[in-house]
């Protein structure tokens, strides 16, 4: 009877053994955090709750600014054209604002005349990975060639060698992305504020981005938008004039890190 029961749970071992193999890679992936926050209300900063403060913290990466301080840092996600990226450059070169434009490598490959204008124009360019996929589910080895080969396509395309400062698809991170990336001078930027913005097709209205972005204004927000998104470009003007007005100016990346550094 005994050896029948050692021989089961020996059985049971190895069928373990082989079950934790298997699902070895989504075990890993249980370490993947999807990034989320709650959102800025009446002038109050934006709260990602202190476990994400903390791994961000720990590991130099970004989300927002001085929440003490009315400046606000613009960032775009652009994984393709759609023919509205024209109207937000001309946009922030009247209004003199500086932004991030954080690209994949489809945008780079299609629409390298407007990202070698963002350049001209004095953006700064960030890394979105190059295919865009979930990183937190590659090796490190994936993750590096997802970094650098954007890099490289980078510097065929504009001649600037490299980027630093990287964005993780889906805000889908893993605290060895964070780490890894530090490795190799990259730096996370997150966001604090945001909203559904990303539906190329959707006819909502310039009014419906402005109402989110002025809703959301607080000091030190990191705001993240969609060049995708037609009602983004056209409310744009109407946002940076209304924050302006209200004693906002607009910073860039290299503004936040510098000035949260030397705190």
């Amino acid at each position: 009877m005994w050896k029948h029961h050692i021989l089961g749970l020996t059985l049971c071992s190895i069928v373990f053994a082989i079950v934790f193999i298997l699902v070895k890679p989504d075990v890993a992936n249980a370490n993947a955090y999807h990034w989320g926050f709650t959102k800025s209300k009446d002038g109050m900063p934006a709260d990602a709750g202190a476990q994400f403060e903390t791994i961000l913290k720990e590991n130099g990466a970004f989300y927002r600014g001085d929440p003490n301080k009315k400046m606000i840092y613009l960032t775009f996600d652009s994984g393709f054209e759609n023919g509205y990226t024209d109207s937000i450059l001309d946009t922030l070169k009247k209004e003199e604002v500086p932004a991030a434009f954080f690209l994949a490598g489809h945008y780079l490959e299609s629409a390298d005349d407007l990202v070698k204008r963002m350049i001209d124009d004095g953006h700064i360019i960030g890394n979105h990975s190059y295919g865009h996929p979930d990183m937190s589910k590659l090796s490190e080895e994936g993750m590096l060639k997802e970094w650098h080969k954007f890099d490289k396509t980078l510097e065929e395309k504009t001649g600037l060698k490299r980027t630093y400062y990287v964005r993780p698809p889906k805000g889908i991170f893993s605290e060895k992305m964070l780490q890894l990336g530090n490795e190799y001078g990259y730096t996370h930027i997150f966001w604090d504020t945001a909203f559904v913005d990303w539906h190329a097709d959707a006819k909502v209205g310039w009014q419906y981005a402005y109402d989110e972005l002025m809703n959301q204004l607080h000091p030190g927000a990191l705001i993240l938008m969609h060049t995708v998104a037609e009602h983004n470009a056209d409310a744009l003007p109407r946002f940076i004039k209304a924050a302006k007005k209200e004693g906002y100016t607009f910073g860039s990346l290299d503004d936040l890190v510098m000035e949260q550094m030397l705190n």
